[in-house]
């Protein structure tokens, strides 16, 4: 990238920023939203340890992922049942804290242009020599920065919650290839995914509403891969989390192409008046 071209980025980034945090809702948002979504799964999981138990789990269809999960990660062999079906679940969370980056970062970037939108700051901003490509780089990376670091936060968080849960011991297992591949690779992938395709909602919508419809299209397909997992159909190893990753960059990629196609500029300043 151009000295210049990473200037125009950096200032939207900037920008943002200060956008951001003077936004209490936004904060309020950002901050919230991850941490409701994980006192959800602990206490789904520990509900489901407490009062179902694991004789009784090994009898549903939750058997049969278990089976194949410590296929892939005989370490866990050496495990009671009831620790094994700890480890299944918890297992999980590397996918399900995808939906904290993803959801993050297409509310930030439906409120982003939204807001200004309705407000008319964004019409001297397009007045402006930077490109749209910066532009909307520079959006996606102001939302897709904090949306990562919060997860990679929330990652922390997770491990507290099985050492709390326990045993304590749990935790060494958790610690595998797969929650690094996750947390370096995925994360990233799906945040900056999460908010490009909400800047494409957000610049064809007229409403906030309309522009999160889009959301589902990041949301449900993570959602699909905790459920197979928990169903027995697949067992996501290390490499297959990889080329996930690897998948969703190059969406990134066509993602960023089409959003700067859609997003007509000299037509915006008329349309949204």
């Amino acid at each position: 990238m151009a000295a210049n071209s990473w200037r125009n980025v950096s200032n939207v980034v900037g920008n943002e920023w200060r956008n951001a945090l003077a936004s209490p809702n936004t904060v309020l948002f950002a901050t919230l939203l991850p941490v409701v979504i994980l006192a959800q799964v602990f206490l789904v999981i520990w509900l489901v340890i407490q009062f179902a138990g694991s004789d009784a789990l090994m009898n549903t269809i939750l058997g049969k992922g278990l089976e194949r999960f410590e296929a892939v990660m005989p370490a866990i062999s050496a495990l009671d049942l009831a620790d094994k079906f700890k480890m299944f679940f918890y297992m999980q969370l590397p996918v399900y804290l995808l939906l904290i980056p993803a959801m993050i970062a297409n509310g930030m970037a439906t409120f982003s242009i939204v807001e200004e939108k309705l407000t008319g700051t964004l019409e001297p901003l397009l007045a402006t020599p930077v490109r749209t490509w910066e532009l909307l780089l520079g959006k996606a990376l102001s939302g897709a920065v904090p949306a990562v670091i919060i997860t990679w936060a929330c990652a922390g968080l997770c491990l507290a919650g099985i050492a709390i849960i326990g045993p304590a011991t749990l935790v060494r297992y958790t610690l595998t290839p797969a929650w690094l591949v996750t947390l370096l690779l995925n994360v990233p992938a799906i945040t900056l995914s999460s908010f490009l395709v909400g800047v494409i909602g957000s610049s064809r919508a007229r409403d906030a509403k309309g522009a999160q419809n889009l959301a589902v299209l990041i949301v449900l397909p993570i959602l699909a891969l905790v459920i197979v997992q928990l169903l027995g159909f697949v067992a996501l190893t290390p490499l297959m989390l990889a080329g996930f990753g690897v998948f969703i960059l190059l969406v990134d990629y066509l993602t960023l192409v089409a959003a700067v196609k859609l997003f007509r500029r000299e037509s915006i300043v008329v349309k949204w008046k």
